[in-house]
């Protein structure tokens, strides 16, 4: 078992640096968790620029689409009515 020794010891002093690192990242995502979450919950409840001209477009766009619905609906009703 004499021998065994000195080769944990070394082995324990080479893997030193890397758990103190594994532990300092872990610490630093932990602490960096909570504002990576508020930051997320920021974006998903405001709104854009560039989200709010898409979304503008596209309700200018379905109102177009409903106002040529009308539209023909009404010349096929003028239609019916003259024949």
């Amino acid at each position: 078992m004499k021998p065994a020794l000195p080769i944990l010891l070394l082995l324990c002093l080479a893997t030193g640096g890397c758990v103190a690192t594994a532990v300092a990242g872990a610490a630093v995502a932990v602490i960096k968790a909570p504002f990576q979450i508020g930051g997320a919950v920021i974006d998903a409840t405001t709104t854009s620029e560039a989200e709010a001209d898409r979304n503008r477009g596209r309700a200018l766009r379905k109102q177009e689409e409903a106002d040529a619905k009308a539209a023909k609906k009404a010349r096929r009703k003028a239609e019916a009515d003259d024949n």
